[in-house]
């Protein structure tokens, strides 16, 4: 079993950054590949970014690609998403999430953090 729990959203302005963390306990960290996803009302949750087990590849959507910044360390058992140049689009609930098997479809999806709400304003 894998806890994940995120930190770091709230409401900035148009043009702000935001750096989301998601602490994990449990078993090995270093096993999981880590991404995040968010939801809006009414939508589905949808794929934002994703890194592998070393932290050596990350991919991203294409809507926050060039915007956000994926990261992990392994030693402290947390994974990172530095949000740039914030648009009022990126609002949503943001989830942290551990997959296996190097996938990024929500299927792969074996653990969920409980979420962290971030509001851009315009």
């Amino acid at each position: 079993q894998v806890q994940l729990v995120e930190s770091g959203g709230g409401l900035v302005q148009a043009g702000g950054s935001l750096r989301l963390s998601c602490a994990a306990s449990g078993r090995a960290f270093s096993n999981y590949a880590m991404g995040w996803f968010r939801q809006t009302p009414g939508k589905a949750r949808e794929f934002v970014a994703h890194v592998s087990q070393s932290g050596r590849n990350t991919y991203y959507g294409d809507s926050v690609k060039g915007r956000f910044t994926i990261s992990r360390d392994n030693t402290k058992t947390t994974v990172y998403l530095q949000m740039n140049t914030l648009k009022p689009e990126d609002t949503a609930i943001y989830y942290c999430a551990a997959t296996t098997g190097g996938g990024m479809a929500l299927s792969d999806v074996v653990y969920w953090g409980q979420g962290t709400q971030v509001t851009v304003s315009s």
